[in-house]
């Protein structure tokens, strides 16, 4: 038998939902084998128990023939051997009583050769179907068997589509002197479940995921979890904290059962509070558990009276309008790793100046840890407490104002800087001699690991703030980021934790929002506490928030890890008042690229952390644009990334699938960012539907980033459509969705033609479909087409138009082990456009395009010779024609099509 690869949508060893109104299953099946063999006549069969019996049994696979339908679109390597490609279909019923199928496949080349089982020639298990009825049980005793009695157990109205709520409460035990109350009860075994999936605590600050199949057995405490049923219905539980001096975590007995476990630093008695939904997907199932979460934090009479009338005021204008665009959209560099613990201005200047050699104009600059005043030289960082306000001596000799003043003299670009400092002054609060300490009234506070630090008092933590964030802003400090949050939540006595966890976050927040205009990011505040007490409301404005562990550029297993846990992280914060920050990267790294497409579909911030003259700057551009005002701005998409295979473990050797969106409904694009965390190739299928925000009865086409090949017009209701992906180990791949609409156009003689057409926005953007802030199209009279468009910043525009044949031979990227470049990584940007009839067009002919209302030169707009696709050269134009745009940043192009 020759070699070969096989490949299957729906998916194997992995569960996909059939929506109850669905009657078939369509099944794609592709067989790969080497062509230094004869192309070999194949067989292959979908084996599967989908039967009355239950008995398994076979269905023979139809193969298609590539002369009467059009074969999915194909992603694969440049450099990988030519292969034979054979695709099969079938459709399977649906059973008449089963919820669940199991199936997999077997082959053979001939009658004369034994079948093979795909189970055997790879790791795959076998997939599975599980399918939804129109009716879902209505009672919480057929989701949760044998609850406590103990708990009050509430249906509630639900905000999410085809959801069910509950709100379960329970009783916690009054704290009794420094010593905190404590309930634990049992919320019961999950019923007729197949895999779960939970976010758990992870060393205090970060929450990271863990999947399981059978007992729900987590190791770490859990706030948010999840259960896949027989079903195919999704259960989701949330433990809510902070509402009052609460902590409530969810924990497996061993048994099957989802403990309840609660503390109360109250002198009260306190309440475990738990929400419960059921849905048909995930995510409205998640939704309805957080938006009721929202409406309990939002009822929260334990704010203090000082912080309401704080934060309404901050809410009526003294918060800048512009915060998150000039911030959150600027590229940005971090000090951390690239210039390492031991830092000074020296160091600053000199990074500066290397991005400022190598064309890299940044936006914004975080000097991070180890600029302050600390005590204990040489001690390890959790022993040194803030001194004083000021810079150290030893790296800012002239102070925090000359180094900031420097900066902004030379580097004009840069328009905002932050400096680090953890939540209590230092990681070990402040110092108890130092002119902090002098100033302000400190206490000590003993924490759980039983060590003693050092902070202010709950009576100054207001002032302490407000004088620390008015010496760094009259220093130019405009921005801040703010780590070691989670250290409150480490205080052991009952009395520091009732009096000090809000104080600290109520101070912090005001005083941020006050001074620098919410450019903030929270760091090590995954604590479940700080999630529900200061990122769920939504009474303020957004900031960033840390959205996983660091990264940690010296250790090569942590990167796949770091954007897996990123994504699935995600699932939780999407829904917090937040901007979640996958956290800085190197561009100079055997893993760059797959951290810079990660950021990019994350719809977060963008921060590197280079050495020095170690830039990638071809990395740098695919991430970034430039405005006309020669702003460095990122394109991120206006919906948050976050994984589209929830159930998947990280040790299943699956494609990691990051799903998100930009622009509006029915206009917007689609974008999956696809990631082999494994150690080996991957291959699979990307099915149309796993792009969020694609729409029945809309035609799409798929554009690969790496190599900009698109597919063929594809329907959520097609039989395949589907794209065939190959992904490298360290590889990864940027697909977009973009929908095609249809006009009628007129011509001469009374002839009329009809073209469809796709704004695919900058061209060589891992992320171009966000520089579209906004798009029209119609036909006017005299049947000429007008697309009046407004971009970010300049670039090529793309515009997509007639389909070339029926293969995408897209090349995944490969990482070499370091710089050079990777020829792969095109840069060129442009302004795209999909037009299907563009073969048959002339530019100079049929069409005419204008910036600013002026026509642009012809020289500046080509047609792609491989793809129905026009490019305008935006930034060419824009410059060889003097063009001003104002006070706006937008760019205002036309296209007429005739």
């Amino acid at each position: 038998m020759v070699f070969c690869n096989v490949i299957c949508d729906p998916t194997l060893g992995q569960p996909t939902i059939i929506p109850s109104h669905q009657q078939t299953v369509n099944f794609t099946v592709l067989i790969e084998s080497n062509k230094t063999f004869p192309e070999q006549h194949w067989e292959a069969v979908l084996w599967h128990n989908g039967h009355e019996d239950r008995e398994w049994r076979g269905l023979p696979l139809e193969e298609l023939s590539s002369d009467t339908v059009v074969r999915p679109l194909a992603v694969s390597f440049n450099d990988r051997p030519n292969i034979y490609r054979r695709y099969f279909t079938i459709g399977l019923q649906r059973p008449r009583e089963q919820d669940s199928v199991q199936f997999t496949l077997k082959y053979r080349t001939c009658v004369s050769e034994s079948w093979k089982w795909v189970n055997d020639q790879s790791s795959l298990k076998d997939g599975e179907l599980f399918f939804q009825t129109q009716n879902a049980p209505q009672e919480l005793g057929d989701y949760l068997k044998n609850y406590s009695s103990t708990l009050t157990v509430r249906s509630v109205t639900s905000e999410a589509l085809d959801t069910q709520s509950w709100f379960i409460t329970n009783s916690v035990q009054a704290a009794q002197g420094k010593v905190s109350g404590y309930s634990s009860v049992s919320l019961g075994t999950p019923c007729k479940f197949t895999r779960w999936f939970s976010l758990v605590r992870l060393r205090g600050p970060w929450l990271v995921p863990r999947h399981g199949q059978g007992n729900f057995s987590p190791v770490e405490d859990v706030v948010l979890c999840s259960f896949l049923r027989w079903d195919g219905l999704h259960l989701v539980l949330l433990a809510v904290s902070g509402v009052d001096d609460d902590l409530t975590v969810f924990k497996p007995d061993g048994h099957g059962n989802v403990i309840i476990f609660s503390r109360n630093d109250s002198t009260k008695e306190g309440l475990a509070r738990v929400v419960v939904a059921v849905g048909k997907t995930f995510e409205s199932a998640n939704a309805a558990v957080m938006y009721y979460a929202r409406k309990l934090v939002n009822g929260d009479e334990s704010n203090s009276v000082q912080e309401k009338t704080e934060m309404e005021g901050l809410n009526h204008g003294k918060v800048k309008v512009d915060w998150m665009e000039s911030w959150s959209d600027g590229l940005t560099y971090c000090t951390w790793n690239g210039l390492g613990q031991d830092l000074n201005e020296q160091k600053i200047y000199h990074a500066l100046d290397e991005l400022n050699n190598n064309g890299i104009k940044i936006t914004n600059l975080i000097i991070d840890d180890n600029w302050q005043s600390i005590d204990n030289p040489g001690q390890n960082q959790a022993h040194r407490g803030m001194t004083d306000f000021e810079a150290n001596k030893e790296g800012f000799p002239q102070g925090l104002q000359h180094t900031v003043t420097q900066i902004r003299k030379k580097h004009s670009n840069i328009q905002h800087v932050a400096v680090w400092h953890a939540l209590l002054g230092y990681w070990g609060g402040i110092s108890p001699t130092g002119n902090i300490a002098k100033i302000y009234k400190t206490q000590q506070v003993r924490q759980e690991n039983d060590s003693i630090i050092t902070v202010v008092d709950v009576v100054n933590v207001q002032r302490w703030y407000n004088d620390f964030y008015t010496f760094l802003s009259k220093a130019g400090v405009d921005s801040i980021k703010t780590d070691n949050q989670c250290m409150v939540d480490a205080f052991d006595d009952a009395y520091d934790r009732r009096n000090l966890i809000k104080a600290y976050q109520d101070a912090w927040m005001i005083n941020h929002l006050q001074f620098f205009s919410a450019n903030a990011i929270s760091c090590m505040s995954q604590a479940p506490q700080i999630i529900f007490h200061s990122q769920l409301p939504t009474n303020r404005p957004r900031i960033m928030v840390r959205n996983s562990d660091d990264f940690y550029p010296d250790i090569p297993t942590s990167h796949p890890w770091h954007v897996f846990a990123n994504a699935h992280n995600s699932l939780l914060t999407c829904h917090l008042n937040i901007l979640p920050d996958w956290d800085m990267f190197q561009t100079s790294h055997e893993y760059s690229s797959f951290h810079a497409a990660a950021r990019c579909v994350s719809g977060g911030p963008i921060y590197f952390t280079d050495e020095p003259g170690k830039h990638d700057v071809d990395l740098i551009a695919q991430m970034t644009a430039r405005t006309t005002q020669g702003k460095t701005v990122i394109l991120r998409p206006s919906v948050v990334g976050k994984t589209t295979g929830v159930y998947a473990a990280y040790e299943e050797e699956q494609l990691l699938k990051v799903g998100s969106f930009t622009g509006s409904k029915r206009t917007g694009t689609g974008i999956l960012g696809v990631f082999n965390v494994s150690t080996r190739v991957l291959s699979g299928f990307v099915n149309l539907n796993e792009f969020p925000g694609v729409e029945k009865n809309e035609e799409y086409v798929i554009r690969g980033h790496t190599t900009g090949e698109i597919s063929k017009a594809l329907k959520l209701d097609d039989k395949n459509a589907v794209v065939l992906l190959e992904v490298a180990v360290r590889g990864w791949e940027i697909l977009s969705a973009y929908p095609l609409r249809s006009f009628t156009l007129g011509r001469p003689g009374n002839e009329t033609s009809t073209i469809k057409m796709a704004l695919l926005g900058l061209l060589g953007k891992m992320t171009g479909a966000a520089a579209v802030l906004n798009s029209e199209s119609r036909v006017e009279e005299g049947g000429r087409l007008r697309i009046v468009s407004s971009i970010k910043a300049v670039g090529v525009l793309g515009a997509l138009t007639p389909i070339f044949g029926d293969m995408f031979c897209a090349s995944i990227h490969m990482l070499p082990p370091l710089p050079p470049k990777d020829p792969m990584l095109t840069t060129e940007p442009s302004l795209g456009i999909y037009i299907s009839d563009l073969a048959t067009r002339s530019i100079e002919d049929t069409m005419l395009i204008t910036i600013l209302g002026r026509v642009i030169p012809l020289h500046t707009v080509s047609i792609d010779p491989a793809r129905p696709v026009l490019q305008v050269d935006i930034e060419r134009a824009w410059n060889e024609m003097g063009l001003d745009g104002g006070w706006s940043n937008e760019v205002s192009v036309e296209i007429f099509i005739s």
